[in-house]
């Protein structure tokens, strides 16, 4: 691997606002990036590729510069996506460091194990995703997911289709005495089979 040339530009993210991106800092450093010269994302995940920080540092690197990443999976979580980026840099002569190592489109294993690390960075995703829809399905049937709750309690839901069965009451007045909005009186009235 040769040395980077031209100027480094880091990024680092984060998929939620909770993680902390001083790890990522850290290893940037490490790697020569100057504290001023690192774009970050804070709660964006990498299979989403509108990204400030990420459009800030692709903007801020030209032609002999290098883009430093701590690891692949921070720069993108999709093989497309993954590819694209560095296919981008490489076309405007910009180098991609993936944690030190510079990715070199022209050597075939430089590809290869691009292509392999972007893979694993996709499948990870996919993981996650298959096991929270997993979590979620047993948490529904624990009764521990309930999803959205009605804005009217049951209760509410009968004195408002009441009040609207004496014709004596609007759906504008409905809504203001329910503090709803009037799309949600004509929900509760729909369901009760009272709408008009």
């Amino acid at each position: 691997m040769s040395e980077p040339a031209g100027i480094l530009v880091g990024y680092a993210r984060c998929s939620t606002d909770e993680q902390d991106l001083t790890a990522q800092r850290d290893r940037l450093a490490d790697l020569g990036v100057a504290e001023d010269r690192i774009y970050v994302d804070h709660g964006l995940t990498g299979t989403n590729r509108a990204r400030p920080g990420l459009e800030k540092a692709l903007a801020a690197v030209r032609a002999g510069d290098t883009l430093v990443v701590p690891k692949l999976d921070r720069l993108a979580r999709s093989v497309p996506d993954a590819h694209a980026i560095a296919g981008e840099l490489a076309a405007g002569g910009v180098r991609l460091s993936l944690g030190g190592q510079i990715y070199d489109p022209a050597d075939p294993f430089g590809k290869m194990f691009f292509s392999i690390l972007a893979t694993f960075a996709e499948f990870e995703v996919d993981l996650l995703r298959m096991r929270t829809r997993e979590g979620m399905k047993v948490a529904k049937a624990n009764g521990k997911l309930r999803g959205k709750q009605p804005k009217l309690s049951a209760a509410n839901q009968r004195r408002l289709c009441q009040m609207h069965g004496t014709g004596e009451h609007t759906i504008t007045d409905l809504a203001e005495t329910f503090n709803v909005s009037r799309a949600t009186v004509y929900r509760v009235l729909a369901a009760a089979g009272a709408a008009t």
